[in-house]
């Protein structure tokens, strides 16, 4: 079990975040949140990668605040900053996994997807990203720009980042020479988070064994 710890973010201020350790000098893992907030399932994701080797720190980005409502979850994703998110909380969350880890990626689910790919365009020190079902706009990240290794998992049944956007992303990415690995699953968003009603356990599995494959390369 991890615990939550204060870090420093480039501008001199602190953030929290999930911290579950596996050793000094082993892969690092940034976990980047559902638009519901750093909750247990977040944690628990952390868990899991401390137990297979991995530091993995997740960012407090809501600052405290969770919730289950929709609606909720909703108005608190609108009203993030999502470059302060990306350029201060992660860049933060990268250097103090640096810190401990031999190297460090980043992945995420949704709203942390999103932020994933955000992170692989603007944040310096990352190895490699894993976004699921989660793609930002083009005037938070540029995909061209994207230079590291990235493994994507994306819903076919998805009416948020539909496959359209995942298209889109692969075919930009491409175009600036780093050409994506993405993957395309018959279920619906949310498929890998076993809290949700969309969880999908072959699917799940699937992803999460490519992951884990896809991040043993290349940290």
């Amino acid at each position: 079990m991890g615990s939550m710890i204060d870090f420093k973010r480039p501008d001199g201020s602190t953030c929290k975040g999930y911290l579950a350790e596996a050793g000094s000098g082993k892969p690092g893992i940034v976990v980047i949140q559902e638009w519901w907030g750093l909750n247990d399932q977040i944690k628990g994701v952390a868990d899991r990668f401390a137990a297979a080797g991995y530091n993995a720190l997740a960012p407090d980005l809501y600052k405290g605040r969770v919730t289950q409502k929709p609606d909720e979850a909703n108005h608190m994703m609108s009203g993030l900053d999502f470059v302060g998110a990306s350029d201060q909380d992660l860049a933060g969350a990268v250097k103090h996994l640096a810190g401990m880890s031999r190297k460090v990626g980043v992945m995420g689910f949704c709203m942390g997807g999103a932020l994933t790919i955000a992170a692989a365009a603007r944040v310096s020190g990352i190895a490699c990203g894993v976004p699921f079902y989660g793609v930002p706009p083009g005037e938070l990240a540029d995909p061209a720009k994207i230079k590291i290794p990235l493994q994507g998992h994306f819903a076919n049944q998805d009416d948020w980042c539909t496959p359209e956007v995942v298209n889109d992303f692969e075919k930009k990415m491409a175009s600036g020479g780093t050409k994506p690995e993405v993957f395309r699953y018959d279920a619906q968003h949310a498929f890998a988070n076993e809290k949700s009603p969309a969880y999908d356990a072959p699917s799940a599995k699937a992803s999460w064994e490519r992951m884990m494959a896809f991040l043993g390369k290349h940290l």
